[in-house]
């Protein structure tokens, strides 16, 4: 007979991850093998991604802040052999794209792998199907005017330079969208962070000059700090990282269904589904076993 655990152990260890804990130190604290406290991080990692996948819908946001956040998987990429470079996409560096709704705080979309043009593109389909966009009747030269298509949200990123083409591929004429690139000046102390000097805005399209001081990557990077605290797969210069894909996907999924449905000072989700005509909320309960 399969030794199972209990809903109430199944709910410490998750409690414990979602906090900030190690698998190692969760393994501890609750007295389970690392192996168990893995399997059900991925149980529940796999059904937040669902949950996340089919609540996430309909939403009417107003300014989204998208940015990429390193780690990697195995090992670096700067350890991976050629072979491995050329064959294999689920070792090395990592990047979780994530969009940040600069009002409710809000992740509707998030993404996980390698830092690339396919990937920009995926990621931004992904963040457009989740917002509400104009229905044209029978096609859109019949129902908008020349320069009169509504804008859906408006979008601000780095400098990656897959972005723009990703944007304009996926949302057209229905955003607003701008880059900032920052500028420091390189620390001379190891580990000091470098100093930023100064940022560089540019209206890609459907902005003008009067709106560029809007565009900002300031409240996505801060989120990345978020990230980093209470994952520590993605803490710098510390032992955890991941072993498998598949587990740093789940332990983001898992992350991100917690902070957007269960941190419930800010209710992000409810503001958003408000905006969206949806009461939208959520306890969390769904977060254990799908």
């Amino acid at each position: 007979m399969a030794n199972i655990l209990s809903k109430e152990d199944q709910i410490q260890i998750l409690t414990l991850l979602v906090e900030g804990n190690s698998i190692r130190s969760t393994s501890r604290i609750t007295d389970c093998h690392k192996k168990t406290v893995t399997r059900v991080l991925v149980d529940a990692g796999n059904g937040c991604r669902a949950f996340l996948d089919a609540e996430l819908r309909g939403l009417k946001l107003a300014h989204v802040q998208c940015d990429e956040i390193w780690t990697f998987v195995g090992k670096k990429q700067a350890r991976l052999t050629l072979d491995e470079k050329d064959e294999r996409f689920d070792i090395g560096d990592m990047f979780l794209f994530t969009g940040l709704d600069q009002e409710t705080k809000l992740i509707p979309s998030f993404l996980v792998g390698k830092r690339s043009a396919d990937n920009a593109r995926k990621f931004m389909t992904d963040l457009a199907g989740r917002l509400v966009f104009p229905k044209p009747h029978e096609s859109d030269p019949h129902a908008y005017a020349a320069g009169t298509r509504p804008v859906v949200v408006q979008i601000s990123t780095d400098g990656f330079a897959a972005d723009p083409e990703a944007v304009n591929l996926t949302f057209g004429a229905h955003v607003k969208y701008g880059v900032i690139i920052k500028e420091f000046r390189i620390a001379n102390i190891v580990y000091q962070p470098s100093e930023i000097v100064g940022t560089k805005r540019r209206c890609v399209f459907g902005m003008n000059e009067s709106e560029e001081r809007s565009i900002a990557t300031s409240h996505v990077e801060r989120n990345n700090l978020t990230i980093r605290t209470f994952m520590k797969r993605f803490t710098i210069l510390a032992l955890g990282f991941s072993k498998k894909l598949a587990n740093l996907e789940a332990a983001v999924a898992l992350h991100l269904a917690y902070y957007n449905f269960c941190w419930r000072p800010r209710m992000q989700v409810g503001q958003a589904h408000a905006h969206a005509g949806d009461d939208g909320g959520g306890d969390g309960s769904a977060l254990v076993h799908g």
